[in-house]
């Protein structure tokens, strides 16, 4: 993997010498050379390098200014910021640097294999993000995949019916009645009695487009035929045309529904 690389220095014979050993090393691509903050910042801006190898001590801007400027812009969308490995003949700074979260903290004169280290070291972190940003493109992908196969896919509850365990679509439903501590699935003409409450039933099938219209019924909004309101209250009916009224406390919500529609 190539990496391409800003030499920053107010020094030219620095920069000089950062520019020949850079040139000794296969993978690495010189992007620019500038010799102040400012420029250092505008360079990053339109090379997008992958490291700066940024001094510290310059005039007007040092380096821990341009990595300020760089931290409260907001790069493009698909830019990383780039690493940063702090050049400077000042040891005294190290503790410093590493606190912006600088990848490494190079001292003049800087040595052959001690630059090869520090662009081995740039290159793991590059392949690392890279890698945790495939993870986290894939994780997407894959929660998408799994909202679509849920939106699409039949689910079924189990029911016992005449001494065996059936099988009952739940996009066959059209409305549910709370009876005691069961309650009854109503397809058109047929219905199968399930132990379980009614509240708990409506938590479950929310996302499957079931509401709640009464304490004691549960209707599929697909399913309603018509919704009206009369002196006592609201009913609805079904397509299968039964009636069912509507609680005080649900009024509301159902009556959203029909003027949505």
């Amino acid at each position: 993997m190539s990496l391409s690389v800003l030499i920053v220095d107010d020094e030219p014979v620095a920069r000089e010498r950062l520019r020949e050993m850079l040139e000794k090393i296969p993978y690495a691509d010189v992007a620019g050379s500038v010799e102040s903050g400012p420029e250092a910042v505008e360079a990053i801006r339109e090379l997008a390098p992958d490291l700066v190898l940024l001094d510290i001590e310059m005039p007007k801007m040092d380096g821990f200014d341009v990595v300020e400027q760089i931290a409260r812009e907001t790069a493009p969308p698909g830019v990383s910021p780039p690493l940063i490995a702090f050049v400077t003949a000042y040891p005294q700074f190290a503790v410093e640097a590493f606190e912006t979260g600088a990848l490494d903290f190079l001292c003049k004169p800087v040595r052959l294999a001690r630059l090869e280290h520090a662009l081995d070291r740039a290159r793991a972190e590059l392949a690392r993000r890279g890698a945790m940003e495939r993870l986290n493109e894939l994780a997407g992908q894959l929660d998408s995949l799994r909202q679509a196969r849920r939106a699409t896919e039949e689910q079924f509850i189990w029911v016992q019916h005449r001494g065996e365990m059936a099988k009952v679509s739940i996009l066959a439903i059209d409305w549910i009645q709370a009876e005691a501590e069961y309650v009854r699935l109503h397809m058109g003409d047929r219905s199968y009695l399930l132990r379980s409450s009614i509240g708990a039933l409506a938590d479950e099938l929310a996302d499957a487009g079931f509401m709640r219209i009464h304490r004691s019924f549960l209707v599929h909004s697909g399913k309603i035929r018509t919704i009206r309101s009369t002196r006592v209250g609201a009913r609805i009916v079904t397509d299968a045309g039964v009636e069912l009224p509507v609680g005080r406390k649900y009024r509301s919500a159902v009556l959203r529904l029909r003027a949505s529609a």
